[in-house]
């Protein structure tokens, strides 16, 4: 068997393996959110729950997200729940996010919550400013990974 064949075939079986799936691409103009059914228009506020063996379930405000996991009596093995960093649009571990609620912020659903990777990150979003600290833990309460179920 060739070297790029072996290669090849041990990617392909790591992928099929249990690892924890990573973050799914959001589709803005065909993601619907789980929870209100509003079309995903903006991945500054996105957030998403993802699992192994099923499709990604994408959320267009961290309130819907909140809702969601607060309605399940369990959310499926291995999930995991990402959030979309407001000021840069990249997806962070939701257990890992600095929350921050902004009254004066419209978001999708009236959250006035948003999410940033680090107090770095959230410093240097002007929409975030003058907002107060959210922890995860309580915003996301029965989040596997962070959330006090």
């Amino acid at each position: 068997m060739r070297p790029t064949a072996i290669v090849a075939l041990a990617l392909l079986a790591g992928a099929c393996g249990g690892a924890a799936p990573g973050p799914a691409s959001l589709d803005t103009r065909h993601d619907a959110c789980a929870t209100c059914r509003m079309a995903v228009s903006s991945r500054r506020f996105a957030s998403q729950l993802v699992a192994p063996g099923e499709e990604p379930r994408f959320f267009d405000d961290l309130g819907c997200l909140a809702e969601y996991v607060r309605s399940q009596r369990s959310l499926p093995a291995g999930a995991t729940a990402y959030v979309a960093d407001h000021r840069t649009g990249e997806w962070i571990p939701a257990a890992a996010a600095v929350l921050t609620r902004v009254s004066g912020l419209e978001t999708p659903m009236g959250s006035h919550v948003v999410a940033h990777a680090n107090v770095a990150s959230r410093d240097a979003d002007p929409d975030a400013r003058g907002g107060t600290p959210v922890s995860p833990n309580t915003f996301f309460d029965g989040l596997p990974g962070g959330g006090a179920r």
